[in-house]
């Protein structure tokens, strides 16, 4: 961001014109207006451009189809994300997560079927974002989003080491060079992005030394002519609906999921915030776009957002929709140049991505010590199973349930039960939260052979959660009655009296 710059006051003196703030660095008007801004975001859009062509050509090979329905599918993307979506700066295109989810369909039925589920799934996840969908980022934790972010940069370092095996010797030298300017490049100067120096840099030597290196278009063939409209060849009955239901359903779930929460890192790196609910149904608009594209659908993509937002410093619409535009440009207009980019170069500035993206305080000694067990344990359980399973859904999902039940755990153990012994009579004092977890140990707190007729049990310190905390406290009084004994609960207030007068005796 620019810095504070001298202005002229009426009186002829010169005065500090205060800085931009991240929000006015969003306005896609301002930035319009001031070239330095523009020119950055243009840069950006660009180098982002060329990281999505061997992305998405990879991308279409694992779910199946020709690597132009991938690379078509980055464009519609990206470009109908920039105008509806609700994160400025964000790069959505084709996606890994998407393919996996989505290939077994294309095996099993074909493209038809294939393009259905997508369009399918972008109606899927608009009306989930209508019914408020993205409420539910907020009971997703803090360690299960480091856990997703360091678990993104692993992958996409994974993904880049068969790029560097069985490979020829000049291949190490480009992408040690690569690695050298990107890292260093931004220690002299950030007014071109780096990994755009490396690629126009390390290409032009490429060619001119004529050295037999992997490139792009050793990934595919690249597309020589514009998308057009596609209307899947299917039947419109329920069979049809059966078949594609589920595989729709997955790709809309994963990518709100990777979508939402790579908003959210956006929002964390600028400062700023984002409209998650117009993010949602954004990406909804935009798989169905790509689907009558004829497209593969996608969602965020981390890497690409991380090249545009933090290596290069974009923050409006402006950087997506170029990304978008350019990769169109550059795959059709010039696809025989564009294919001549050494992989060694691409694999570097990926490498460089997961250096960024990866949360490196995470796993400092000091935050280690500092965390709790349980929070280090959660964010340990989303990095194996995304890891694992190479599906960011089933990861965040496994960290979500992890923290649950340790959080739950941890709560449970705060109940105390206090007994104090009277003349003729035994009182109980119940302090803490009281739900299914604590509420089942409760129950074995109390002495009911062996305490006298009268027992008073105290939850004046104690709050009532759910309905399984009154099912044990009937429980607890009708063991006592089968000793004689009449227990009597006092001290409820609030929510909880209003919550056991309405339960009480009625949970069998």
């Amino acid at each position: 961001m620019p810095s504070a710059a001298p202005a002229v006051a009426p009186s002829g003196q010169l005065t500090a014109r205060p800085a931009a703030t991240p929000l006015e660095r969003q306005s896609v008007l301002r930035t319009l207006r001031t070239p330095r801004w523009l020119a950055a975001e243009l840069l950006a859009g660009l180098v982002v451009a060329i990281a999505l062509i061997p992305e998405a050509i990879a991308f279409s090979v694992i779910a199946g189809v020709d690597p132009r329905v991938g690379l078509f599918a980055s464009f519609t993307m990206a470009v109908t994300i920039a105008i509806v979506g609700g994160r400025p700066a964000m790069i959505s295109a084709a996606t890994g997560a998407v393919a996996l989810v989505i290939a077994p369909l294309v095996k099993s039925h074909g493209t038809d079927y294939f393009v259905a589920a997508v369009i399918l799934a972008g109606l899927i996840q608009v009306v989930l974002a209508l019914a408020g969908i993205t409420k539910l980022m907020r009971f997703i934790p803090r360690s299960v989003m480091v856990g997703f972010v360091n678990a993104l940069a692993i992958l996409i370092f994974v993904a880049q080491v068969p790029e560097l095996l069985g490979v020829p010797w000049l291949v190490y030298p480009l992408a040690a060079a690569a690695l050298l300017i990107v890292f260093g490049l931004p220690r002299l100067t950030t007014a071109v992005p780096a990994p755009l120096v490396a690629i126009v840099l390390l290409t032009a030597l490429t060619l001119w030394a004529g050295w037999d290196v992997p490139t792009v278009a050793d990934k595919g063939t690249l597309p020589d002519s514009l998308p057009g409209l596609f209307l899947p060849n299917v039947p419109l009955i329920w069979e049809t609906l059966r078949i594609i239901a589920p595989f729709s359903l997955g790709m809309a779930l994963v990518g709100l999921m990777e979508s939402l929460m790579t908003a959210q890192l956006v929002d964390d790196i600028t400062d700023t915030r984002s409209n998650k609910r117009r993010e949602a149904w954004g990406q909804g608009v935009a798989n169905v776009v790509t689907g009558f594209f004829g497209g593969m659908g996608g969602c965020a993509m981390i890497g690409q957002t991380t090249i545009n937002v933090k290596v290069s410093g974009a923050r409006t619409r402006i950087s997506t929709f170029v990304a978008g535009a350019a990769l169109l440009v550059l795959v059709v207009a010039l696809g025989d140049l564009v294919g001549r980019i050494p992989m060694a170069v691409l694999v570097a500035i990926m490498i460089f991505v997961c250096w960024a993206t990866f949360d490196w305080h995470s796993i400092r000694p000091s935050t280690l010590r500092a965390l709790p067990r349980s929070e280090t344990a959660v964010m340990v359980v989303t990095v194996i199973a995304t890891v694992a399973t190479h599906n960011l859904a089933i990861g965040v999902v496994s960290g979500v349930l992890a923290a649950c039940a340790l959080f739950a755990r941890r709560v449970a153990g705060t109940v105390r039960v206090r007994r104090t012994e009277h003349a003729d009579a035994v009182s109980y004092a119940v302090t803490g939260p009281l739900f299914f977890a604590s509420s089942n140990i409760l129950a074995g707190r109390f002495e009911y052979a062996t305490d006298p007729a009268e027992v008073t049990i105290d939850l004046s310190g104690a709050q009532l959660w759910d309905a399984s905390t009154v099912a044990v406290l009937d429980d607890v009084a009708r063991r006592y009655r089968q000793h004689g004994t009449t227990a009597r609960i006092t001290g409820l207030s609030g929510q909880s009296a209003q919550r056991y007068a309405r339960l009480s005796g009625k949970l069998g």
